[in-house]
């Protein structure tokens, strides 16, 4: 670990609080004070660091001109918003600077209509290494999970064939053993079908749906087989509008969601899970391909009261072969993420400790309907 050490601020004498633009200033993350009419009205030392330009300079210029964002088609969505907005991964020109890849934050200040509040998050080499390689073993892996699955399901019909066979022979204890081939095989079949859910790169076909009778379908399914000795609750939002989803998917989406919970809570002596719906404002993501930014407000919840998942991999909680489970293999939540992504939307674990619940946040595009 490398820590640099900067020069000491100037001392003041006495302790007074420090005020909201001492604050500002000190800020370790380069900060703008954006105007109504798009002009910076103040900035950090950070940002001047970041931008390369003195203070005086910033102070009265365009934001649109200053941080200039090289997909061009969605710049005007960042800049003209009254809402909260977090754009991630988006490559800019900054002041004087050359290109590079931030996080930008854009956070309306409450009481005063069009000044917002914007920092600049920029990326270490040491994440952007991070991410190639997280992205080129994730690329690996389904490459090899694709490979194997094609490979493997070649001889696996043979197996079940020649069992199948053996089995008409009529011998009783041929057949027994038999059964159990035919059993395995089907299983490491299913097992397969799952890898290639999300090993696949083809786009969902999407469209405005209500997602009330897909999450009751869900709940009937749990309820009828893995979730029976589960009380399931469900409060909606009677108002929520449609949400732009693939039916088949978040139908799978929710079952794979009450199966992980359905597993959590094995030993709870009184088990919940609760599915709870809301309409949230402000949450936005970027889009790609110059698509600008996507609303988020759909927001679906499922929540139980097991002991949660364990810490050292709620961070990797939806990688492909992360599991706490003794008999796990670590795709379910994986082929959560993956479809919900697909649909454009976005998946999130949340713990609450005090409590005592664990939550899985689907957030998805709004549609009409």
């Amino acid at each position: 670990m490398t820590v640099a050490v900067g020069p000491a601020p100037p001392s003041r004498q006495g302790r007074e609080q420090p005020s909201l633009a001492d604050i500002v200033t000190a800020y370790p993350v380069a900060t703008l004070v954006v105007d109504p009419d798009n002009r910076i009205a103040n900035a950090n030392v950070r940002a001047e660091t970041l931008l390369n330009m003195a203070r005086s300079a910033i102070v009265g210029s365009d934001i649109t001109r200053t941080i200039r964002m090289a997909d061009v088609q969605g710049r005007f969505d960042i800049w003209h918003t009254d809402k909260p907005l977090s754009a991630y991964d988006v490559q800019v020109h900054a002041g004087r600077t050359a290109a590079m890849e931030v996080d930008l934050m854009v956070a309306p200040i409450p009481d005063h209509e069009g000044w917002r509040v914007v920092s600049i998050h920029v990326q270490s080499e040491a994440q952007k290494i991070a991410q190639r390689r997280t992205a080129g073993g994730t690329r690996s892996a389904m490459g090899a999970a694709a490979i194997l699955a094609h490979e493997i399901k070649n001889p696996l019909s043979g197996i079940r064939g020649a069992a199948q066979l053996l089995e008409s022979e009529n011998d009783a204890g041929a057949s027994t053993l038999t059964q159990l081939i035919c059993n395995e095989v089907d299983r490491i079949a299913a097992l397969i079908d799952r890898m290639q859910d999300f090993t696949t790169d083809r786009p969902l076909t999407c469209g405005p749906e209500n997602i009330y009778p897909l999450i009751d379908r869900a709940a009937r399914l749990a309820s009828a087989g893995f979730g029976q000795n589960i009380k399931i609750t469900k409060r909606y939002d009677p108002s929520l509008p449609f949400a732009i989803i693939n039916d088949d998917a978040l139908v799978q989406v929710m079952i794979n969601l009450l199966k992980n919970a359905a597993e959590a809570l094995e030993g709870v002596e009184k088990p919940q899970v609760r599915i709870v719906t809301a309409f949230r404002h402000g949450v936005s993501v970027m889009m790609g391909s110059g698509k600008g930014n996507a609303v988020l407000p759909i927001e679906i919840l499922v929540i139980d009261n097991g002991p949660g998942v364990p810490e050292n991999i709620r961070d990797h909680l939806f990688n492909p072969f992360i599991t706490g489970k003794r008999d796990g293999q670590g795709l379910g939540l994986a082929l959560v993420d993956k479809l919900v992504r697909d649909m454009n939307g976005f998946v999130q674990h949340m713990r609450d400790d005090d409590a005592g619940e664990t939550t899985f946040r689907i957030l998805l595009p709004m549609g009409m309907g």
